[in-house]
């Protein structure tokens, strides 16, 4: 039998050609992996709405009661209900991302599509206060949460109502203060069942957000949401107690009362204290004002989940931990990967007060598996050996070491010489596609961290006599890159995109990466771009000369039409130098083969080793918790609320720490095998030094036949968008906007208008947001 050619994976959206039934059986699979989760899914929000009623509540209670005495007792029924189900369904999440489709895949299923359509997901139908842009799969969720909390308030009234009467002793008033009480503790309920959600949207390496390719800086809007309505019921819960304290006289016994078999009132004032700060520092006003004080205040957070464990013990805390869990999962693995110096090989300092910095990363490595060509005679046999290449292609791809990210990435940078403690996000301004070891990034100099740097780079470079010499070491440290599961920016054979100010980092990396694309023949779908960019100055033209448009010529455009158009807002004409670019000042890059490199222990890299940090955890959680029940709180009668809930937090740390330190470790071996066996590290330095070479010396004529600058003006979003529908046709449009809020706005509101008035053989504007404020 002869061996096929074909390979099984392939990297960077290969063009090869794939095997059919591998293709149908991967496909089948998925279906089936989704179908499954779906029906976890929906069964989970079945039990938030159903727990809250008359026979729910009998329901969880006849639940527990059948699980006490066992092994996990009434810990493990809440974390089976409540938290058992996004576990599994994380779990299940690594094997449907390891048979998903490869990019090549993607784009040509998305380039056979036929007909435009509307997506829930990218139709605006809120703009504006207090939302911001909301699209329509967002407002059927908020619909969906604001039904699920009146609907709980109400249920619990019906029930406490209907318990109401076996208080026969009471007189009327005080059947009304019990009323509230009980009330105060159903608001309670309410909170916990959204703290399930607090800290999903967070988790920037979360296999979660991969599996439903949502990126982190389009979830935080969904924490902030969450939040505030968590404040407020938790505010509620509160005040409700508060009252019924007062009206009894036993305000100041009821706050520093630390229950052993119940709430401990006082851990509870301490987390809602904890809570509230947090909420006050994270509100727009203060945050803009002093985003160091947000930033600080936020890691409260640790303390809130501590006392949060101890108020209301191991059985509620269980109800919510699953959240938490895959959250600590992240931040430790954030850590791991943020501890390691990253050295930076070029640093440029841009006269409109932007630096440019390409950074040092591992090489992304490949993986071709061949394999034998079924015969229809061995058919049987053939299925079979599709689990054993699962199997060992699921082993294979735990050997690599590879960081995954797209075009619409973004990446955290600390400088230690200017904070220990600041963390700032910024999107990736060049394609995985520009360099096989270094990744670049824009940073607008606009507050005191981000105008250090560029004093910090002007020292460096006045220091350096000659270009390349000597090395001149500048190091930072680095989270990520996060973003898109998908490049989605591939997925439409017509871009509209809108930048403001800095926001235009990431369409440089877009246009980079399209360029490269066509010029490779490399799968591509788009072939009509239009990037819109509003600046104040035309001081910040020169950014487009990263580009990289020494491709943009008629023998390489193979079809693909750019035209980008600059809005030059405070100047009513054309500065007297235009033409004329003061030159660069940029650190030399080091004459040594390679730098020290980002790590690739992130979440959202190789999906094999990211998903085995997953899993072992939950499995080594459950096993901790099993011999924490047989080894210590069963044979000791252990009852005390907070101190269950204080050991099952630990448990939780614990399996992080251990089994997830464990994988890490393996990753880390890995890593650096992968890393150690890579192919000429010298070719690296001609790439770093061309790279340098194109950002300081940049030509006006390079862009200028693909450029038109327009002095004094806003761009009219109406007219832009009525043109492109007259000359497109009927076609789907991805428009992606990178800029503040009152330009999202702006273009939200005209994509709305163009859909709703929509022609038969109009185009369909889809909106896409890669802006966020932490």
């Amino acid at each position: 039998m002869a061996a096929s050619q074909d390979p099984l994976l392939l990297s960077n959206g290969g063009s090869e050609r794939r095997n059919p039934l591998s293709r149908l059986t991967r496909s089948f699979a998925r279906w089936v992996l989704k179908a499954f989760m779906w029906v976890i899914f929906l069964g989970w929000v079945f039990i938030f709405f159903f727990v809250p009623s008359g026979t729910g509540t009998d329901f969880y209670d006849d639940w527990v009661d059948a699980t006490e005495g066992t092994l996990f007792g009434s810990t493990g029924s809440a974390l089976v209900l409540y938290s058992g189900p996004i576990a599994l369904i994380a779990v299940l999440a690594v094997p449907y991302l390891l048979l998903s489709e490869t990019e090549e895949e993607q784009l040509t299923e998305r380039g056979e599509k036929q007909k435009p359509k509307f997506s829930l997901g990218t139709f605006p139908v809120l703009v504006g206060w207090p939302f911001g842009v909301v699209t329509v799969a967002e407002f059927i969720g908020i619909v969906l949460f604001v039904v699920f909390v009146l609907w709980s308030v109400y249920a619990y009234t019906v029930v406490n109502l209907a318990i109401l009467p076996s208080y026969g002793s009471l007189t009327p008033g005080e059947k009304r203060v019990q009323m509230l009480q009980m009330s105060a503790y159903c608001f309670g309920l309410v909170a916990s069942s959204c703290l399930s959600f607090l800290f999903l949207p967070v988790a920037r390496g979360s296999i979660l957000l991969r599996l439903i390719d949502v990126p982190f800086e389009h979830a935080t809007k969904y924490h902030i949401w969450l939040g505030n309505l968590i404040i407020f019921l938790v505010t509620m819960h509160g005040l409700c107690y508060m009252i019924v304290w007062f009206i009894r006289g036993i305000v100041l016994k009821s706050i520093i009362e630390w229950k052993s078999d119940g709430g401990a009132n006082c851990a509870g004032v301490i987390t809602y204290s904890f809570g509230f700060l947090i909420w006050l520092t994270a509100l727009p006003p203060v945050r803009r004002k002093n985003f160091q004080l947000f930033f600080y205040t936020h890691h409260l957070y640790i303390l809130f989940i501590i006392f949060l464990a101890l108020h209301i013990g191991d059985a509620n805390f269980s109800k919510f931990c699953g959240g938490i869990f895959l959250f600590m999962l992240d931040r430790f693995l954030r850590f791991v990967q943020s501890r390691k110096d990253v050295e930076v090989i070029s640093a440029t300092n841009f006269p409109c007060g932007t630096v440019g910095l390409v950074i040092c990363k591992p090489k992304c490595m490949i993986l071709l598996l061949s394999f034998n060509s079924p015969s229809p005679r061995s058919i049987v046999p053939y299925s079979l050996s599709y689990v054993l290449v699962f199997f060992f292609t699921y082993l294979y791809l735990l050997c690599l070491s590879v960081l995954h990210y797209n075009a619409l990435g973004f990446v955290f940078l600390r400088m230690r010489e200017i904070s220990k403690l600041q963390w700032h996000p910024f999107s990736v301004s060049s394609s995985p596609l520009d360099g096989k070891y270094h990744i670049s990034v824009l940073i607008k100099a606009v507050g005191d961290w981000t105008w250090r740097l560029r004093q910090n780079v002007s020292n460096l470079s006045s220091q350096e006599t000659q270009i390349f010499e000597p090395p001149t070491k500048f190091m930072v440290n680095v989270e990520g890159p996060y973003g898109h599961e998908s490049p989605y920016h591939l997925m439409y054979r017509n871009l509209i995109l809108v930048a403001g100010g800095s926001g235009i980092s990431p369409f440089i990396a877009i246009l980079s990466d399209i360029l490269h694309r066509v010029k490779d023949s490399k799968p591509c779908l788009p072939r009509d771009v239009i990037l819109i960019w509003a600046v104040k100055r035309s001081s910040e033209i020169p950014l487009l000369s990263t580009i990289g448009v020494k491709a943009l010529n008629p023998s390489s455009l193979d079809g693909l039409n750019v035209n980008i158009q600059v809005y030059v807002t405070q100047e009513l004409e054309p500065p007297l130098e235009e033409g004329e670019f003061e030159k660069f000042k940029s650190l030399s890059v080091s004459n040594r083969s390679r730098g020290q490199g980002m790590s690739v222990l992130v979440g959202t890299g190789d999906k094999g080793w990211s998903g085995t940090y997953v899993i072992v955890p939950i499995l080594g959680f459950i096993l901790l918790l099993g011999l924490l029940d047989v080894c210590y709180l069963n044979p000791y009668d252990i009852s005390y609320w907070w101190y269950r809930g204080l050991l099952l937090l630990i448990c939780m740390v614990v399996s992080v720490v251990l089994f997830g330190g464990f994988v890490i470790a393996l990753w880390h071996a890995w890593e650096n095998k992968c890393l150690s066996s890579e192919e000429d590290p010298a070719e690296d330095s001609v790439e770093a030094r061309s790279m340098l070479q194109e950002r300081t010396t940049p030509e006006r004529d390079l862009y200028s036949d693909f450029t038109s600058i327009n002095y004094g003006r806003r761009p009219d979003f109406k007219e832009i968008f009525g043109t492109a529908s007259d000359s497109w046709g009927n076609v789907d449009i991805g428009v992606i906007v990178c800029g503040p809020q009152t330009l999202q706005s702006s273009v939200a509101k005209e994509c709305r208008s163009q859909g709703l008035r929509r022609r038969r053989d109009g185009p369909v504007f889809h909106f896409n947001s890669h802006s966020f404020n932490l």
